[in-house]
């Protein structure tokens, strides 16, 4: 049996944060968001990490399968990723002009990336995802987005909902939203408003919180490729939480199809903060003419971290690595529960599993599972797709196993009971 962690330490440093910090954890890492339930069952602070693991302020370890939310994808601390920032900072980083180190950043981005013939550096996902619907608004002079149903594309007013705290009507009263996989429906968009669409904004999978992730049906793709091209709209690629996973090249490549833009942000510097833009030579003079810029933009250590991970991941043929590990993990998860007569649905790419325990509509029993695994020393969440490193090994998935399993016997023995 494992050991079952406690969170003293923890709580007493939450019960400090929260009369300082709003929410004493803000955003989607704080406990109040949905994704630790019940709250009991998780850490709130870490202490240190490296490779897979990290370890929280009372000094548990685990096996972390959320990765930063995406940016861990070498392992934490990798040595490589880390020697090229070092190496950088010796020299400089956030300087009056760019350093030279962000031509090369460029110009490896646009020898990597099928569909960009440019790159436009930030630091958040949503800092580009901001700009690409700026540059398609800018490049077609139209309003109108479309969006796909349970999709996230940042915090800005327009990516959220009417009916959030401090979004006015008129911020969002260009967004056109659509189910996920429906052909029909997106062509019948664009046969009644297609002259006034700037855009189409997608995931290049359905990798939502809350639902099973699913992916694009056969041509579908194609199918809005086509459409954009005919009406002389932008397809924007939100890669900033697959990008790399699926292919170095970009996920549109992945799937067959060429995005105008692509925005990258998660895996680019292996936790280093930095975010890309990339897009076609059409769209170049347009993205040149915006006024988009912020005060770290151009900081030098977060590119040279990003031109040593991209090597590092090239050189490991990434993908492929990640979609072996994923594979691995998901064959002994859907075993463990099988023992015990759990049905885990594991879906999305292998690279980004998603989980859910289908026995339960109401999503409790799933939650159950969740926190035994925390508990035990594997951080998974609740609602939302996890992420594989390239240092994860084959001992941790076989560790990982190992406690999901007891935690279906907890689970089902509580239940029986």
């Amino acid at each position: 049996m494992k050991e079952v962690y406690s969170f003293t330490k923890s709580r007493e440093l939450f019960s400090r944060a929260e009369k300082i910090i709003p929410s004493g954890i803000y955003g989607h890492q704080g406990p109040a968001e949905g994704c630790y339930i019940p709250v009991d069952a998780f850490p709130f602070y870490s202490e240190r990490a490296q490779g897979s693991y990290f370890w929280d302020a009372d000094g548990n370890r685990f096996i972390d399968y959320m990765c930063g939310y995406g940016p861990n994808v070498l392992g934490y601390n990798d040595p490589d990723v880390n020697a090229a920032a070092d190496a950088q900072r010796e020299k400089c980083d956030c300087v009056t002009i760019p350093s030279t180190v962000m031509v090369d950043f460029a110009d490896l981005l646009v020898d990597t990336v099928a569909c960009a013939d440019w790159a436009f550096f930030a630091k958040n996902g949503n800092d580009v995802t901001s700009l690409a619907v700026l540059t398609a608004r800018a490049h077609t002079h139209r309003k109108k987005i479309v969006f796909f149903k349970g999709f996230y594309h940042g915090v800005s007013p327009w990516t959220q909902k009417i009916d959030y705290p401090g979004i006015l009507p008129e911020e969002v009263a260009n967004n056109i939203y659509l189910p996920w996989n429906d052909f029909q429906a997106i062509e019948d968009v664009f046969r009644t408003q297609g002259d006034e669409i700037a855009a189409v904004i997608g995931q290049p999978y359905m990798h939502g919180n809350f639902f099973d992730n699913t992916l694009p049906a056969e041509g579908f793709w194609k199918h809005v490729r086509d459409l954009c091209h005919k009406h002389g709209s932008l397809l924007i690629i939100d890669d900033v939480r697959a990008g790399f996973r699926l292919d170095l090249a970009g996920s549109d490549h992945f799937y067959g199809f060429k995005a105008d833009l692509i925005c990258f942000c998660k895996a680019l510097a292996n936790g280093y903060n930095v975010s890309a833009l990339c897009g076609g030579e059409q769209f170049k003079s347009t993205v040149s003419g915006i006024s988009f810029t912020g005060s770290y933009w151009m900081s030098a250590v977060p590119f040279a971290a990003g031109i040593a991970c991209i090597e590092k991941m090239k050189r490991k043929n990434l993908p492929e690595l990640l979609r072996s590990r994923g594979e691995l993990l998901a064959s002994g998860l859907r075993a463990a529960a099988e023992k015990f007569g759990y049905d885990l649905r594991i879906t999305g790419e292998p690279a980004l599993p998603y989980f859910r325990i289908a026995n339960d509509p109401t999503l409790a029993l799933h939650q159950e599972w969740v926190a035994e695994c925390v508990r035990r020393g594997v951080f998974i969440t609740n609602h939302h797709n996890h992420f594989m490193n390239a240092s994860l090994t084959e001992a941790d998935i076989a560790e990982t196993v190992e406690i999901a399993t007891e935690a279906f016997s907890v689970i089902k023995d509580r239940h029986t009971k």
